[in-house]
């Protein structure tokens, strides 16, 4: 893939703002002007961006109905009424799942949870879910991350007397369900100020609210923050606002005292005796709960993450390794299989989007190769199989582009949708296919810029690897949680040579171990460019070249500073030889 480098240099009035904040903050003022395009542009904002404080967190009763979940999760509890906690199969729903579950049974045990099976019952709420709660006598049902589109199915489980609480984060449609509260900070007249928290987000405040109702210490709530900061890494939603303060206070309870579905997890990701960050939760940790969903039934992952026992924790962890295992192997031939088609259409010219359909594709693994997709050709994508007589997708979208948008303006020949802004879900009757991907494919050809199709790195600085000291390493760190709305600094080094060492490495000899001097300043920095091999010969030819790259802690030389090196081309003197 190529690479357009954007760089826009301060301008005087924006350097000099920057020169100012680096000196009351005592930081570079590379990072201080860092800070400012991402609109903190004073000491107090900074403080508070560097030490989140959970005293920041919104008070849930801002959000619309809160009073009313409150009220019947605490007449439920009152009257000994069976209650069940209800939630998709991803990691967003079983980590909601998880903690609304772990806190209500520290104080009521007529509790249970379901998590529906992705190939028998699909997404959402299901009939089948609903008649064995009428048969366990289930009285009150909590849905988490799903339920906002779910109209007739709560319609049903009223006419079963059972209520319903959804706590959902998905753009919800004109009409919404009959339950008795929608916690929902995406519906319109909903006036909660921050409208970008997960599901497990959603779970979060409904706990916190009745925690604060029922005079119950805020404490209570602290070891669960690790489920948040595992549901916010997985669903990718804004590391800003009440997101980073929850990732932030998540990240620091897994690192000093997980909850021991999580210990087993980390142990089998082979991360004890490291500091767990965001990236490690969207490689490793995340791909490894959504698995079981996947590849078996989500309610393994639940099983887990509520595990009160290392032993048993670490059987399931174990079983869900090997279904990661599967997946992975799957995912890998259906991205190649997609791949080759993708190729074969280029020759028909060259679409805005992807659209891609093949019946024997496995249901549990097309979210990913519709992200793996979206990526290698910066378009819209959707792929697509068929499931239960019906044809079933997930939709991934570039930077700036509404995918949920495109696929709601073709709802007519939908029999279900959800989703949001970069990811979505459909499903609708295989006579439908030709007709919703042409209208589709027109939809994003009327709305997409050209600057959304182009594989974009913002450059945040150019900088000498001089400039990388370890202070200025440690206030970097201090940025994090990274994440959308707050993604780690790219910096740009340019006319960099091989030190001489540099090889390639990897099973496949696919990456680059480099070591690398910077011919400005004479620095050398150690770096690793994954993926990259096939620019190994220039690189080991002693010609000069810019990389784009990040900046991480390398865990084998205790902490240290090393380059991730995003994207490498020649400099412009080289190019003009």
């Amino acid at each position: 893939m190529h690479f357009k480098w954007n760089y826009e240099p301060p301008l005087p009035d924006k350097k000099k703002a920057a020169d100012d904040l680096a000196k009351k903050l005592n930081i570079s003022a590379i990072l201080a002007n860092i800070l400012i395009e991402r609109g903190i542009y004073t000491e107090k904002e900074a403080k508070k961006f560097f030490n989140p404080s959970l005293n920041d967190l919104l008070d849930p009763f801002l959000m619309k109905d809160m009073d009313v979940a409150v009220n019947r999760l605490s007449d439920a509890i009152g009257n000994k009424e069976r209650i069940m906690v209800y939630g998709d199969y991803d990691v967003d729903g079983c980590s909601a799942v998880a903690l609304v579950y772990k806190f209500l049974l520290q104080f009521y045990s007529n509790i249970e949870y379901y998590i529906p099976n992705r190939y028998d019952e699909g997404y959402g709420v299901s009939k089948k879910s609903l008649d064995h709660a009428k048969d366990v006598g289930i009285k009150l049902l909590i849905i988490l991350d799903s339920g906002i589109k779910a109209i007739e199915e709560i319609a049903y489980a009223k006419t079963l007397g059972i209520d319903v609480i959804v706590c959902d984060h998905h753009v919800p449609d004109e009409e919404l369900p009959c339950a008795v509260a929608i916690l929902d900070p995406k519906r319109e007249e909903d006036p909660y100020p921050f409208k970008h928290l997960c599901g497990c987000g959603i779970g979060f405040k409904l706990v916190q609210a009745f925690a604060k109702s029922n005079d119950i210490p805020f404490s209570t709530l602290i070891p669960l923050l690790d489920f948040c900061a595992i549901s916010i890494a997985a669903d990718l939603v804004s590391v800003t606002g009440e997101n980073r303060i929850l990732a932030y206070h998540g990240l620091r309870h897994m690192n000093q005292n997980p909850t021991i579905g999580l210990k087993a997890i980390i142990d089998i990701c082979g991360l004890e005796n490291r500091t767990i960050n965001m990236s490690d939760i969207t490689f490793k940790i995340g791909p490894r709960i959504n698995a079981s969903g996947r590849m078996e039934n989500g309610k393994e992952s639940v099983d887990l993450l509520v595990e009160k026992d290392l032993s048993a924790a670490t059987k399931i962890a174990k079983n869900i390794d090997c279904y990661n295992e599967q997946r992975k192997d799957i995912d890998k031939q259906m991205t190649e299989e997609a791949n080759n088609i993708v190729e074969r259409l280029r020759s028909q010219g060259d679409a805005t989007s992807i659209v891609l359909y093949d019946k024997d594709w496995k249901k549990g693994v097309i979210g990913i190769v519709a992200s793996r997709l979206s990526e290698i050709y910066t378009r819209p994508t959707i792929v697509m199989t068929y499931d239960n007589d019906f044809v079933t997708g997930s939709a991934r979208s570039v930077e700036g582009f509404d995918i949920y948008s495109a696929i709601k303006s073709c709802r007519d020949l939908l029999l279900n949708f959800g989703g949001h802004t970069y990811a979505a879900g459909l499903t609708m009757r295989k006579e439908n296919l030709p007709a919703f991907k042409k209208r589709f494919q027109a939809y994003v050809e009327e709305h997409i810029t050209p600057e959304q199709t182009e594989a974009i790195m913002n450059v945040d600085a150019i900088i000498d690897f001089r400039e990388i000291t370890n202070k200025f390493h440690n206030d970097l760190k201090r940025f994090a949680p990274f994440g959308p709305g707050n993604k780690k600094p790219l910096f740009c080094t340019q006319n960099v040579y091989d030190f001489g060492t540099s090889r390639v490495v990897g099973r496949k000899q696919e990456h680059i171990k480099l070591e690398l001097v910077d011919s400005k300043s004479n620095s050398v920095m150690n770096g690793i460019a994954f993926g990259q091999s096939g620019s190994a010969r220039y690189i080991k030819s002693k010609r000069s070249f810019d990389i784009v790259y990040t900046i991480e802690e390398n865990i084998f030389k205790h902490g240290a500073a090393q380059l991730q090196i995003e994207d490498i081309r020649p400099t412009e003197q080289e190019l003009r030889k």
